[in-house]
């Protein structure tokens, strides 16, 4: 199993971003989405996470500012980031719970990582 994302790169401050993470390979089930971030000098932190029935959680820093969204017969979560800040510039990181096979437990796999840089 693979996740490929992408979307990343520099903006404005005040601007809009969309990350895309898409879940490929051999997968039978796919539970909680979503994305962390990690920026220069700070611990990795969760921004949001859906569930497979859509429910969301989101950090309080960007509440408000960004929508995370799932399309489950692809396996693919997108991040929409709007009036960006400096402060969201992180590399940011996609994971999901993907179960192999039936019966099979969820494990969490993870991306690559996409570098959001917003600039001031």
């Amino acid at each position: 199993v693979q996740l490929q994302a992408s979307g990343g790169g520099l903006v404005q401050a005040g601007g809009s971003l969309r990350l895309s993470c898409a879940a490929s390979g051999s997968i039978f089930s796919t539970g909680d989405m979503g994305w962390y971030r990690q920026a220069p000098g700070k611990e990795r932190e969760l921004v949001a996470s859906i569930n497979r029935y859509g429910s969301t959680n989101y950090a309080h820093s960007v509440q408000g500012r960004f929508t995370i969204s799932r399309d489950n017969a692809e396996s693919t979560v997108y991040l929409h980031m709007s009036s960006l800040k400096p402060e969201d510039t992180a590399v940011y990181y996609c994971y999901a719970q993907i179960a192999l096979r039936v019966a099979y437990p969820y494990d969490d796999f993870w991306g690559q990582g996409t570098l959001v840089t917003v600039s001031s």
